[in-house]
């Protein structure tokens, strides 16, 4: 990894603290926005890095209704390899619901977008379950994967819990169903802790896929560790 890229990764990151503090005090509790700027040792994504194992920032804004239904933009740098992209921004809407004290269902349609490479776009359709605000089930489909005009399924189960000095636990494995449009199917995992102080929050993960993810994608797809820094509401 390139320091001087992960120092200017959290320069972004410490720029926004003077404006979080304002919009902590200027905005109610009950506003619909909710924001985030990150920066992250590496931005990786099914177990796969989409940085080329280098740093970057990332950003979010997300309206929420209280009908349930929201809609947002996220962004983050990228590195798929000379004259590629170097920004994905996704735009998003989607509806959350209790069907009981215990279940959360989540349904959202994700547009993947690559300035300048709009070959890669594509879109995926999320669907998530939560059991007791600790156990989620996540399945997604696209017929479009990373613009290969073939359809990928992908399955995963996590779980999070609170562990001692408001530390967190969180864990995952899921399965890529990718054959059609990369060649083969792979599995990737992740576990990870964090901690939030107020706006502030700090997270160490290890992640990784199996040998066919490795086969996939090489040394992008290795076992490595995930240090996210995080300021948001």
């Amino acid at each position: 990894m390139k320091p001087s890229k992960l120092a200017a990764s959290l320069a972004v990151v410490l720029s926004a603290v003077p404006f979080a503090s304002f919009a902590q005090e200027a905005e109610e509790a009950s506003s619909p926005f909710t924001w985030s700027v990150s920066a992250v040792s590496d931005y990786v994504w099914r177990g796969v890095s989409q940085t080329d194992e280098d740093p970057t920032a990332q950003a979010g804004l997300t309206y929420s209704h209280d009908s349930g239904f929201y809609a947002g933009v996220w962004g983050s740098g990228v590195d798929f390899g000379p004259g590629d992209p170097s920004v994905e921004v996704d735009g998003f809407v989607g509806y959350n619901t209790d069907f009981s004290d215990s279940v959360n269902f989540d349904v959202m349609i994700n547009r993947y977008m690559y300035p300048d490479a709009g070959g890669l776009n594509f879109n995926e359709l999320i669907t998530k379950f939560t059991f007791i605000d600790t156990y989620s089930l996540l399945v997604a489909y696209s017929d479009d994967f990373g613009g290969t005009d073939e359809d990928a399924w992908y399955f995963n189960a996590g779980g999070s819990w609170e562990l001692p000095h408001e530390f967190g636990l969180s864990a995952g494995v899921g399965y890529n169903m990718t054959d059609d449009a990369l060649g083969d199917d792979y599995l990737d995992w992740n576990i990870g802790v964090s901690r939030s102080w107020g706006l502030f929050t700090a997270g160490l993960s290890y992640v990784g896929t199996d040998g066919s993810g490795t086969d996939l994608f090489g040394d992008l797809a290795d076992d490595r560790v995930v240090l996210t820094l995080t300021v948001g509401n």
